[in-house]
C-alpha cells in the first residue's frame, strides 16, 4: 500500500491504501468516468432540445410557460439540486447520471429556443408550411437540423461539467461506491492525503486534462461548424 510513483516498474503511478495499481484505477475508471459524462449530456440536450424546440417554434403562452419553468430550474444553483435529487433518490450510478442530465438542460434549451425564434420565419419554414407538412416535421426535420450546430458544440461543455460533478459527488462520499471512477478515486485519496497526495492528485490531473481536452474539441468544432468562423 501507498507505493510512491515512479519507485516500482509493475505499478509505475504507484498504488493506493489498499495496494491497487493507481494506473489501473485510472484505465478502468475511464470507463465509468466517460460513461457518465456521455450518457448525462445525451439526457441534458435531448430534454434541452425539446423544450427549448417547442417554445422557440410556437412561442406565446407555451413559450412563457416553458421559459418560467426553466427560470425555475436555474435560480437554484445546478449542484445543489443535484444534491438535492442524489439524496432523495440515492446515489446509484443511474439515478447519479439521470440528476445529472436533470439539472444541465436549461443552457442548451435557452440555445434552442433562441435558434428556432430566428428561424421560424426563414423562407423554407414558411415553404414547408404551404406544402401542409406536420408541425412536428417541421421542428424536427426542418428546422432543428439548423438549430443543432451551435448545441452539438456546447455538448462539449456540458459533457466536461458532468464529469466535473460525478467528481464532486464522489469527492463528498455521494458516488455509487460499487463503481471504480475517477471521482472515487479522489475521494477513496483524500483520507491520505497529508501523507500520500499523490492517490488524490493523480486521478485529479487525469480529470483536469479530460475536461480540457472536452473544452478544446467544443472550441474547435465551433471553427468548424459556425459559419461565422469560416474564412
Amino acid at each position: 500500500p501507498l507505493v510512491w510513483p515512479f519507485t516500482e516498474a509493475a505499478n509505475p503511478l504507484g498504488t493506493d491504501q489498499l495496494g491497487r495499481s493507481i494506473l489501473a484505477g485510472i484505465v478502468h475508471g475511464a470507463r465509468v468516468t466517460l460513461m457518465v459524462g456521455v450518457v448525462a449530456t445525451v439526457i441534458s440536450i435531448a430534454i434541452g432540445v425539446v423544450i427549448g424546440a417547442v417554445a422557440g417554434y410556437f412561442g406565446g403562452w407555451v413559450d412563457d410557460v416553458l421559459m418560467r419553468v426553466t427560470d425555475a430550474f436555474q435560480t437554484i444553483p445546478s449542484f445543489v439540486l443535484l444534491l438535492t435529487l442524489v439524496a432523495i433518490y440515492g446515489s446509484s450510478i443511474e439515478n447519479i447520471i439521470l440528476a445529472i442530465g436533470v439539472v444541465s438542460w436549461t443552457a442548451p434549451a435557452r440555445m434552442v429556443r433562441a435558434e428556432f425564434m430566428a428561424l421560424r420565419q426563414r423562407e423554407f419554414v414558411d415553404a414547408a408550411r404551404n406544402l401542409g407538412v406536420s408541425t412536428p416535421a417541421i421542428i424536427f426535420r426542418e428546422i432543428l437540423p439548423n438549430a443543432l450546430p451551435p448545441v452539438i458544440v456546447f455538448a462539449s461543455v456540458v459533457m466536461a461539467t458532468s464529469i466535473l460533478m460525478e467528481t464532486a459527488l464522489a469527492f463528498l462520499n455521494l458516488g455509487d461506491p460499487n463503481y471504480a471512477s475517477w471521482g472515487n478515486m479522489i475521494g477513496q485519496g483524500r483520507a491520505a492525503l497529508r501523507t500520500a497526495w499523490f492517490c488524490a492528485v493523480i486521478p485529479g490531473v487525469v480529470i483536469l486534462l479530460t475536461v480540457l481536452s472536452f473544452s478544446l474539441m467544443g472550441e474547435g468544432m465551433n471553427d468548424a461548424l459556425n459559419p461565422r468562423q469560416k474564412k
